[in-house]
């Protein structure tokens, strides 16, 4: 089961943490991917980070701005949010895939074994 956390309301040009964490079970050997949707648009790949390699993906819209990283340790996954903007707005959900694909195509064609339910992060002045 994933859980994620750290979502809220927050002002443009701020910063938010999101978190996923695993419960029942190991994240070593997946992939792990955050993935949003805002009202009346398609869920969108944001970034994904691979279970061993380190290699990530960014979606060009959130490149520079937002980070992915995982504690193996504590079983949980981060996407740090920083310079938000209101088109950020969104419910984040967060993902753990075990396949052969690289971050890449589980970013593009939302590949994944497990979701979480999602937080909602609203950037709004």
């Amino acid at each position: 089961q994933l859980v994620e956390s750290g979502g809220g309301l927050v002002q443009p040009g701020g910063s938010l943490r999101l978190s996923c964490a695993a419960s029942g079970g190991t994240l070593d050997y997946y992939a792990i991917g955050w993935f949003r949707q805002a009202p009346g648009k398609e869920r969108e790949g944001v970034s994904c980070i691979h279970s061993s390699d380190g290699s990530t993906y960014y979606a060009d819209s959130v490149k520079g701005r937002f980070t992915i990283s995982r504690d193996n340790a504590k079983n949980t996954a981060y996407l740090q949010m920083n310079s938000l903007k209101a088109e950020d707005t969104a419910v984040y959900s967060c993902t753990a895939y075990r396949g052969r694909a690289n971050v890449n195509s589980m970013c593009t064609y939302i590949l994944r074994d497990y979701w979480g339910q999602g937080t909602q992060v609203t950037v709004s002045s």
